[in-house]
């Protein structure tokens, strides 16, 4: 791991008027770079080449005589052939040149290997370096560890797939979609060995993949991803926030339950089992009295990265969680930086975010303005890893 003090030191070297704020072109970049435009930043799109158009066209910021943005958010971009070039020295070197404050993503540590971005990515992250492995499900510290420390609630583990004795859910990487999952439901081992092997001859999963997964007990309830923040310059309020609540469509599990029951039967083999491959989010509310237990289970899982991952989680992160019949919140994962759904509540903010900060308050605009305060505090050090 890098030592956060040579961090600190490229960051305190810095041009505090000159500051842009970069990241990887994918996930929910459109979020971060229109929420740094919003408290006056520059932004960096690291794209790469195939599937940067919606950076370098379709949402480049056009700016007027006073550097004001009348349109778009994405102010340059580099396109490389691989996302995992941007850890070539030269590449590292441009960056600190330009001043930037680098903000991960789960695509940064997909594409670009979270071992690099530990011990060589010398570039100033705004968040927590160290925990974006615990991320890596079957690590080991990985969150459900961090969860346990915390003594934060998640789905029972089954260890063997012999002993699944009601509904339960398979949890592994997909096969092919290096970001995407090849989960399935089982209810008994017989329902398990069946779709395993149907899904393993599609090619949606290996028995390598399969001997690795985690079987978890299936909690039936809503699901709602919290999308929190933690600012450790914080002076006057909480440090803790619950900024938005987003939820996912998953295809071709969406596609499925808009179907009826007796037409769900009759699918053919290569569609009758659902992949879970998130294609979008929407946003979502919490009943009133249900969010003293969210920010307690923000609060627990603060406290616990503070004594297992010092410096602890800095800025966004996102406990995803279902609720059972009892009103009852299990984590079943858990993001170490920005989410995957923040863009839901991109330029319009999010109610709980808009009402605390009176202004559209979006994740990646309370980034920014993290990093404005920070830097008007001169205490831009302690928000970077």
């Amino acid at each position: 791991m890098i030592d956060r003090k040579l961090i600190q030191e490229i960051v305190e070297r810095y041009d505090p008027e000159k500051i842009k704020i970069a990241a990887i072109a994918s996930h929910s970049a459109l979020d971060v770079f229109d929420g740094a435009v919003e408290e006056g930043f520059s932004t960096l799109a690291i794209a790469q080449k195939g599937r940067e158009r919606t950076y370098t066209d379709y949402f480049r910021a056009y700016r007027d005589e006073n550097g004001k943005v009348k349109r778009g958010m994405v102010d340059g971009a580099w396109v490389l052939d691989r996302f995992a070039d941007v850890l070539k020295d030269e590449n590292q070197k441009k960056l600190r040149d330009e001043n930037v404050l680098f903000i991960s993503n789960r695509s940064f540590t997909s594409y670009a290997s979270v071992e690099r971005i530990e011990d060589e990515f010398m570039v100033p992250l705004v968040g927590s370096r160290n925990l974006l492995r615990s991320e890596d499900r079957g690590g080991e510290r990985d969150y459900y560890w961090l969860l346990e420390k915390a003594g934060l609630p998640y789905p029972e583990r089954i260890e063997d797939p012999k002993d699944i004795n009601e509904l339960v859910i398979v949890k592994m990487h997909h096969a092919v979609k290096k970001l995407e999952r090849g989960f399935f439901t089982a209810a008994s081992y017989k329902e398990y060995r069946e779709k395993a092997d149907e899904l393993i001859k599609q090619g949606v999963i290996t028995p390598e993949l399969l001997e690795s997964a985690r079987i978890e007990r299936y909690v039936i309830g809503p699901v709602f991803n919290f999308d929190f923040f933690y600012s450790p310059i914080e002076e006057e309020g909480e440090k803790l926030e619950l900024l938005g609540i987003d939820w996912r469509f998953e295809t071709s599990l969406d596609g499925h339950v808009r179907l009826p029951a007796s037409q769900q039967l009759t699918l053919p083999e290569h569609q009758f089992v659902p992949e879970y491959t998130v294609t979008g989010h929407n946003s979502a509310t919490l009943r009133e009295s249900l969010l003293e237990k969210v920010f307690a289970l923000g609060e627990k899982f603060v406290k616990a990265t503070q004594e297992y991952y010092p410096p602890g989680i800095i800025g966004p992160f996102c406990l995803q969680t279902t609720v059972d019949k009892d009103l009852n919140f299990y984590i079943y994962d858990v993001a170490p930086r920005i989410g995957g759904g923040t863009n839901v509540h991109m330029s319009v903010g999010h109610p709980y975010g808009n009402a605390l900060w009176r202004k559209p308050m979006s994740t990646g605009r309370r980034l920014a303005m993290e990093i404005r305060r920070a830097i008007e505090m001169d205490r831009l050090k302690e928000i970077v890893t």
